[in-house]
């Protein structure tokens, strides 16, 4: 079940000495799209590094989950995305469609927190049931940018008139023209149509 206003987000457990852990964005996804592709389970996976880890407070120190003692065990939504209507793919942290991020559209689908060092979405939240999609519109100009970029660090680049943000469980993408795709900091190929969907509850994380 996503999380709920007033009730208790997942558990405090002993981790298990078979758990698979990963370090980064990429392997996350990897493993992620693996299960799915062939059907099966998400694992459940200790995180030590990567965007979603950060955003849970998590750290590198992998003997917090060898040493006996009990930590947090956190159900984690997925989001599915399909390109131009053929091209199947997932990500647990983030999609960035952009050409540059100094001119046109730029929108991000956050599940995560954070990009790198950049906090992109202060208040999502990655088992809420929902991406938060934060777009800078296209007329916003180079100085404008620039201020914005400068301030994302500490995500104080919004509110902002001509950056939007809003919460949705599913959502098409109508882009302006064909634009670079990037799942989890991947560069996944070039889609002009996106469709989103958020599935609550994929897989647990362990931090």
């Amino acid at each position: 079940m996503t999380i709920r206003k007033g009730q208790q987000w997942g558990a405090l457990v002993v981790a298990s000495s078979t758990m698979a852990t990963v370090s980064s964005n990429a392997e996350l996804r990897a493993m992620v799209e693996a299960a799915r592709k062939n059907g099966s389970d998400i694992a459940t996976v200790g995180l030590l590094g990567g965007d979603l880890m950060r955003t849970l407070g998590g750290g590198a120190q992998v003997s917090r989950f060898t040493s006996g003692e009990l930590v947090p065990h956190l159900p984690i939504d997925v989001v599915h995305v399909v390109a131009d209507g053929s091209r199947e793919g997932w990500f647990a942290a983030h999609l960035v469609a952009r050409h540059t991020w100094w001119r046109g559209q730029l929108v991000a689908a956050m599940n995560a927190q954070f990009i790198n060092m950049w906090d992109v979405a202060p208040r999502c939240h990655p088992n809420d049931g929902r991406v938060d999609l934060v777009t800078a519109n296209a007329t916003m100009n180079l100085q404008q940018r620039w201020l914005a970029r400068s301030r994302l660090p500490l995500g104080t680049h919004v509110p902002h008139p001509l950056i939007t943000t809003r919460q949705v469980a599913s959502v098409s993408l109508e882009l302006p023209s064909k634009t670079p795709l990037w799942l989890d900091g991947h560069r996944w190929g070039s889609a002009r149509h996106v469709q989103i969907t958020v599935e609550p509850d994929a897989f647990v994380a362990v931090v």
